[in-house]
């Protein structure tokens, strides 16, 4: 019986787990991986990936549109056999190159779905030509369906958190900037940070994934703070300030309440979550809130959000302050690196994606943002 193992508490694992079981029938699969589509943005991005030969694709996207091939495939939802990649693939594309340089020699591609939706592709390749039998085929599209369900399931837990904060967000009536715009800024930034940050840290695709898919909660404990204080405009008093910050508490009590903890848990692993949330009001120096941590206690994930936080709260539009330009907000993330409370790498990173920060901004612009301008 083919079986995940659901002990594992990463998707990542739990793929590497199934490649060990699929080697004991079908020892010539030196590399399987799953790439993520991005609707929105027509993206597709890689994932989470199991590879016995040769070097990981990683923080690698494209356009499907880009991709003929593939796009038939997602359309079709059958799946392609390419018995000679040095053959069958003539394009100087980036995944084209790459799959020749590792030295693969046959593929095996198949589309995955989530309510009928297109969620991404499983690419299985093999150093040996004409791997893919037909009977190796019929296993792979096993295989497929179990890594597809995995991946739905973990997606489905995350949509579960998301659309409960949402209802929460509703029925409190929290206003206060969090937008669906900014959420999806937030979001953003964040994925562009932890893409150029990752590799540095040891972390992978999956990590830059989690991090795209949580940022938008970091604030979600200000459903317990009252709109008198959410809302006003001017500086806070020390009585008032000190309610504001209890909405980071409040936040992890709130998702620890949705998510579960313990053997009870809906996410395997839900860290990274907890982590965004608790941290992204630390800064580096210890002067940050709510518990003035330093440094290397503050983890990766929350230094990444913590700078597009401050980067989204300086760049839009708010009744109650003046927008500042892009490159302003970036000096001013300068400034607070050097000052050492924000981690420069981060910072760097912002930098580096300056003209598709400028792009999501205008992409994803505020109601009342639009209404003036």
């Amino acid at each position: 019986m083919i079986a995940l193992d659901l002990q594992a508490d990463t998707l990542t694992r739990r793929l590497e787990s199934l490649h060990n079981k699929l080697l004991e029938t079908v020892p010539n699969i030196d590399r399987i991986a799953c790439a993520l589509y991005d609707e929105k943005e027509d993206i597709l991005k890689t994932f989470i990936n199991s590879t016995r030969a040769g070097q990981a694709l990683v923080e690698y996207e494209y356009k499907l549109s880009d991709s003929h091939s593939l796009s038939t495939l997602a359309a079709s939802g059958d799946f392609r056999i390419l018995d000679d990649i040095e053959q069958a693939l003539q394009s100087n594309s980036a995944h084209t190159v790459w799959l020749k340089e590792q030295g693969y020699k046959s593929s095996f591609t198949v589309p995955f779905y989530d309510g009928g939706s297109l969620s991404g592709f499983v690419f299985f390749d093999s150093v040996q030509s004409r791997a893919f039998t037909p009977s190796v085929q019929r296993d792979l599209v096993l295989y497929t369906n179990l890594i597809s369900m995995a991946i739905a399931n973990e997606l489905s837990a995350v949509r579960t958190v998301l659309e409960a904060t949402r209802v929460a967000r509703e029925l409190t009536g929290v206003r206060d900037f969090e937008t669906g715009f900014h959420l999806d800024r937030m979001a953003r930034y964040s994925r562009l940070i932890a893409q150029t940050v990752a590799s540095a840290h040891g972390r992978n695709d999956e990590f830059v994934e989690s991090v795209y898919l949580f940022a938008s909660l970091h604030d979600i404990g200000k459903i317990g703070i009252p709109d008198s204080i959410l809302l006003k405009p001017g500086a806070f008093t020390p009585e008032e300030r000190a309610i504001m910050e209890t909405h980071v508490d409040k936040g992890v009590q709130i998702i620890d309440r949705i998510i579960g903890t313990g053997s009870q848990k809906r996410l395997p692993d839900s860290s990274i979550l907890r982590n965004i949330i608790y941290c992204h009001h630390e800064l580096l120096d210890g002067s940050g809130y709510p518990r003035k941590l330093q440094a290397a206690d503050i983890p990766l994930e929350a230094r990444i959000v913590t700078v597009a936080d401050i980067f989204d709260s300086l760049t839009a539009d708010r009744p109650y302050k003046k927008v500042w330009s892009p490159e302003r907000a970036l000096e001013e993330l300068d400034n607070m690196a050097n000052a050492g409370q924000l981690d420069a790498e981060c910072v760097r990173a912002a930098h580096s994606h300056l003209p598709q920060f400028i792009e999501i901004r205008d992409r994803y612009v505020d109601p009342i943002s639009h209404a003036a301008s």
